[in-house]
């Protein structure tokens, strides 16, 4: 064997197992004998799967000490503060602040992202220029999937539906949409088609940001379903964000969770920036800002979540931490209980393995080698302490290893 994991907490089994990888593979889950080239000692610690990054926005992170002030803190203030930023991205300058921020979620344990990279008339096809070089630079620390992304609409921005077919042909990986962020708001569904139009003819998977608002009206989500099913895109559709969906009626709320079951579409809610943009204009009782988290899954959907933004003008915290946001994640969507807790972890894990195409190659004997060993002894553990990465392995080999020295004198 190339490497061995010993003694190390596994969830789902009891006691301590180890963990064999050959050429890049984990091969044996168990008690293993047998020499390796390098042998970790888990000494009881957490092991699982790589962490992944289902939505996050690597061409905007780390701008936010560059730009104004979002004074509003809403989303539409901080879309126009990018702009003339985004008319200033050169892809070292893009390289760089990607780059940081990759390192960051590589030491804490992620190893596959899924990055929106704005495509439009303001910066063109810089941004995914530079995302591309990204991807091709950082591949040893990080697996990189591209979402084309019309942040400033498609219909309202003339241009934008010819730059994502050419962000495809350079290679995006997913076409990705905003519907809701249409002007009038009849257009959405007409964005929606367009990109399902694009998406066939690339033969590529759909990521979009859906009703990323507190307005009750914003029901693009429920045509998303609807089209999915139409388009015979089961299971190939992703939605983030969908904040409306907590301010619909119950009823209607209900109605629409079951057609997106139905459709097969993942759900990823971005607790941390829509807690802080979201509810900015409510009295009390102000709203949370995030979907129906609890109720997607009781329904059977699978649901994850993401960082979505490090230091930019939405969101002015981050650190590329997917037990930071595990923890925001429980607190905002009440999940406390030991099976929720477990949940919650799985949602980083397994959950997002299956938003982002990987599940078959992911956390099993014959998948690819990506751990994570944390200091910690239980799901619950790791989320509250949120400790140490002690070792981080991608394709069977340490990427990162982390080691905190804390005293009392």
């Amino acid at each position: 064997m190339d490497l061995l994991i010993k003694n190390a907490r596994i969830v789902g089994r009891k006691g301590l197992n180890d963990i064999g990888i050959t050429h890049g593979k984990i091969v044996k889950i168990g008690k293993i004998r047998g020499r390796a080239r390098r042998v970790i000692n888990a000494r009881g610690m957490l092991a699982s799967p790589a962490f992944i990054d289902p939505h996050i926005h690597l061409d905007k992170c780390m701008i936010g000490d560059e730009v104004r002030p979002n004074v509003s803190g809403t989303l539409q203030e901080a879309i126009e503060i990018i702009w003339e930023r985004k008319r200033q991205y050169t892809k070292a300058d893009i390289v760089r602040r990607a780059g940081e921020v990759i390192r960051q979620a590589a030491l804490n344990g992620t190893t596959r992202m899924r990055t929106h990279v704005d495509v439009d008339t303001i910066g063109g096809l810089k941004p995914l220029e530079g995302m591309l070089e990204v991807r091709k630079k950082f591949k040893r620390l990080v697996d990189l999937q591209i979402v084309a992304f019309p942040q400033e609409g498609i219909l309202r921005d003339p241009g934008t539906e010819e730059l994502l077919y050419k962000a495809m042909e350079l290679g995006a990986d997913l076409v990705g949409g905003m519907p809701h962020h249409e002007r009038p708001y009849s257009q959405a569904r007409p964005h929606i088609d367009i990109c399902f139009k694009i998406a066939k003819e690339f033969n590529a998977d759909i990521d979009m940001h859906v009703d990323e608002t507190d307005d009750p009206n914003s029901r693009s989500l429920e045509y998303l379903a609807e089209k999915t099913v139409a388009e015979g895109y089961q299971g190939r559709v992703t939605a983030g964000h969908t904040c409306a969906l907590a301010a619909y009626p119950d009823d209607y709320a209900r109605e629409v969770i079951q057609k997106v079951k139905e459709a097969g579409i993942n759900m990823i809610t971005n607790p941390a920036t829509n807690l802080v943009i979201q509810g900015r204009e409510d009295k009390q009782p102000v709203r949370r800002g995030i979907t129906r988290v609890k109720e997607l899954l009781e329904a059977g959907v699978n649901v994850t979540f993401g960082q979505d933004c490090v230091n930019d003008a939405f969101y002015p915290f981050g650190k590329a931490d997917m037990l930071e946001v595990a923890n925001i994640t429980a607190h905002a969507a009440h999940l406390s209980t030991p099976k929720e807790i477990e949940t919650v972890f799985r949602m980083m894990t397994y959950n997002a393995a299956r938003t982002l195409g990987v599940l078959d190659d992911y956390g099993k004997v014959g998948a690819r080698a990506d751990l994570v060993v944390i200091d910690a002894a239980s799901p619950k553990d790791a989320i509250r302490r949120q400790p140490d990465r002690r070792w981080v392995i991608k394709g069977g080999r340490v990427i990162a290893e982390s080691k905190s020295i804390r005293k009392l004198r």
